[in-house]
């Protein structure tokens, strides 16, 4: 039996050229269409899972480092001579954006403080930053947003503080908020030290846990307000290499600048560290959930290849008397077994063009899909609320994704290589299911057949 033979065969098992009562009575078929239609439907969620999570990591992931601890980040000690002054600290910045494979050096000085409101008060991430950082710093300037007022630090009583802070004091552009913060006055005692700072602005980058707690002043008011022992001096460094290995070789270069400084003072106590190990715990987990949900969908792809093993049986048994005529006539168990691996192989393969183009489509679409299923749920919920209340007043929309642990848009990022190991791993198992039946398939003895017919 020639592999043309063994195509043409497979092709009959498939798609016949009759149409009689014997083809719309037969189960096999009906059952390896069904697992077709299985395979398809489970890559749906397996794609969307995919592309999703790619997409929220990418977008998080990009937030937390050009937002927060950029690419590298030097830690002066609050002793060194640099950390002393505005002035000197500003001057160390300026000799590292020299470095090469330095894009940018941005000093900042981080420390926490109580902030009041009106009537509330919360905690705070305090970050005194260079006043023109919203437009100099790409990162800044691309994904913050400006939701109320300006980003105007220009004046060192000034303030720019993220929107979740700012619903929860109730503050709007023009308020006043008071910061307070402790200093050392002496010894182990410590005393309040309240700033008064004017709202200029309010702003959002669309993840809330970095709203959550911000409040921007500037830089020379860093200096007053937040206390030496209690706060760090850092230098945020922005490269071109963000992902990629030169940018080890970047944090040398950072380094041997460190330690070949000797104006004004030895930088003692600095150090540099990778936005890897500034979040690594972070990182860590998004990548472990990520991986569990890939794990959980594709045991539903391989419950959906079985399938197809199943169907082979049934198509078995009912070509029993077209697989006797054919070994009569000289078809090899080899070729007969060839015929339903390729079965279920182009299974597998119908079913990743049905499920591929589906998932992709509701992946590029996850956030019109979202706010239509919200609607749908929220209009249940609160016509479920008015029967029991009797008024819609009080109900509480619900968030599938919750914007206080997720980004408010999920942004859309296909991972192309993932996607050709899913496809790959999807017609594997196709073959690796369809591997027991061709095999029975083959060793069917045509003898025992023709005396049954």
């Amino acid at each position: 039996m020639t592999f043309r033979s063994s195509v043409l065969y497979a092709s009959r098992l498939i798609f016949p050229r009759s149409s009689g009562p014997e083809l719309s009575q037969s189960h096999g078929r009906k059952s390896l269409m069904g697992a077709l239609a299985c395979i398809g439907i489970s890559l749906v969620p397996l794609v969307a899972v995919l592309v999703i999570s790619e997409g929220m990591i990418q977008g998080i992931t990009g937030r937390i480092i050009r937002l927060s601890s950029q690419d590298l980040q030097v830690y002066v000690d609050a002793n060194s001579p640099y950390a002393a002054s505005e002035e000197n600290l500003l001057r160390l910045s300026g000799s590292l954006s020299e470095v090469r494979g330095v894009t940018g050096a941005y000093p900042e000085i981080m420390g926490s403080a109580l902030a009041v409101g009106e009537g509330y008060r919360s905690g705070a991430n305090v970050r005194a930053v260079l006043p023109d950082i919203f437009s100099s710093n790409d990162g800044f300037s691309s994904l913050f947003s400006v939701v109320e007022g300006e980003t105007d630090l220009s004046a060192a009583g000034n303030a720019v503080i993220g929107q979740k802070i700012a619903e929860l004091l109730s503050l709007h552009a023009g308020d006043s908020l008071m910061l307070v913060t402790v200093r050392k006055t002496g010894g182990r005692t410590y005393a309040p030290k309240v700033s008064r700072f004017t709202v200029r602005g309010i702003v959002s980058c669309g993840y809330q846990e970095l709203d959550a707690l911000s409040v921007f002043i500037p830089l020379e008011a860093g200096f007053t307000s937040l206390d030496k022992s209690s706060s760090e001096h850092l230098i945020g460094i922005t490269t071109d290499r963000t992902f990629s290995p030169e940018l080890h070789q970047i944090r040398l270069n950072v380094q041997d600048h460190l330690l070949s400084l000797n104006d004004g003072g030895a930088v003692y106590g600095a150090w540099v560290s990778s936005w890897q190990e500034i979040n690594v715990s972070q990182f860590e987990n998004f990548s472990s959930t990520r991986i569990l949900l890939l794990l959980i969908m594709i045991l539903i792809v391989l419950v959906a290849s079985v399938n197809i093993s199943s169907a082979l049986v049934m198509l078995v048994m009912e070509r029993r008397r077209e697989i006797a005529i054919l070994k009569s006539v000289g078809a090899t168990p080899g070729g007969i077994m060839a015929s339903f691996l390729m079965a279920g192989f182009v299974c597998g393969l119908g079913g990743v063009l049905l499920g591929l183009p589906a998932g992709l489509l509701v992946s590029v679409n996850i956030n019109q899909v979202i706010s239509c299923m919200e609607s749908i749920v929220n209009l249940g919920g609160r016509f479920a609320y008015m029967l029991v209340n009797g008024s819609g007043d009080g109900f509480s929309a619900v968030h599938i994704l919750s914007p206080e642990f997720y980004l408010q848009e999920i942004p859309v990022s296909i991972p192309f290589k993932e996607l050709f190991i899913i496809v790959l791993m999807t017609l594997f198992l196709s073959l690796a299911m369809s591997a027991i039946p061709a095999v029975s398939a083959g060793k069917e003895k045509p003898l025992d057949t023709l005396r049954k017919m």
